[in-house]
């Protein structure tokens, strides 16, 4: 097939290179546009950017498709079929409209429960069981599009970036066996009564509260790994410090919540305890708790902020 692709991440990257890889004719790439980053703020190109250069794909990144000028020069690709995987922009229907078979959508959970831009995270938060990958037909409605196929996982003890390197593997090769066989693949309606709604993440999601029971708060140290990072606030021998939370586990104990109830970082939640087994301080590297205790330790008794 013909295949406009359209993506920004890298959960986007699988699926561009599983459609070349399936001998698909990817005749352009749009993705977000460079954005600055690093100590040195240069302009970074997006990893599916970097991603079609390698491949040898024209790249566009408009900051926007809404003008009549990118409609055009969208329909001027003639496309069989428009693949998206967490582009981040919103489509005009113009654009929806230009491919023969339209827009088809790589959607990181089980529609129609977490539509929206963060649904990994938000799985994982709410305590499902499991997850997976849609397949969708776009329409203008945010993820409300029909669905052609999916895929399910266990989601387990796995943290965010787990799932999204899982998901997106999954997801490229559920895209390509879809296309392989589309006129097979019925579209199926969502119930919209059953929705679900995944909100991009707040950075200031990721301070754990540990008024809270144990088992949600380390959900909060799965969801936000390894971004933006679940965090504690400690005040230290250098003053006030904030220490990420990388890797965590549910261990017997009780406190004040935020109490250190041992030197192995075992600290008390509203219900339950949690043991802390990888931690970062600003600035370091990520350690395991024991090499992190042997430096400038938090001790037994002391009082963690949320």
């Amino acid at each position: 097939m013909r295949i406009v692709f359209m993506g920004t991440p890298d959960f986007a990257v699988p699926t561009l290179e599983a459609l070349v890889h399936a001998a698909h004719e990817v005749v352009c790439v749009y993705t977000q546009p460079p954005r600055k980053a690093g100590r040195g703020k240069k302009l970074q190109p997006t990893p599916v950017h970097q991603a079609a250069e390698r491949l040898g794909i024209e790249v566009r990144h408009p900051a926007s498709l809404k003008s009549q000028e990118e409609k055009d020069a969208f329909a001027a690709l003639h496309a069989d079929v428009g693949v998206v995987a967490a582009y981040g922009l919103i489509l005009p229907q113009a654009v929806l409209d230009a491919p023969t078979h339209g827009c088809l959508n790589v959607h990181a959970s089980i529609l129609p429960r977490w539509r929206g831009a963060a649904p990994i995270q938000r799985a994982i938060l709410a305590g499902d069981i499991g997850t997976g990958v849609t397949i969708m037909q776009m329409e203008a409605g945010l993820d409300t599009g029909p669905m052609l196929a999916t895929i399910r996982t266990p989601i387990d003890r796995k943290t965010a970036g787990d799932l999204t390197d899982e998901l997106a593997e999954k997801g490229a090769q559920l895209m390509v066996g879809t296309l392989r066989e589309l006129s097979k693949h019925i579209p199926v309606a969502q119930d919209d009564a059953e929705a679900t709604h995944a909100p991009k993440i707040d950075k200031a999601e990721a301070r754990l509260d540990w008024t809270q029971d144990a088992v949600q708060v380390e959900r909060q140290v799965r969801a936000f790994a390894p971004w933006p990072g679940a965090f504690f606030e400690h005040e230290g021998a250098e003053g006030m410090e904030r220490v990420k939370v990388l890797s965590a586990e549910i261990a017997e104990g009780s406190g004040d919540p935020g109490t250190v109830l041992d030197d192995a970082l075992t600290v008390a939640c509203g219900s339950g305890a949690l043991r802390l087994t990888r931690v970062q301080r600003a600035g370091k590297p990520a350690m395991d708790t024991a090499d992190f205790q042997r430096g400038r330790a938090i001790g037994k008794g002391a009082q963690l902020g949320s």
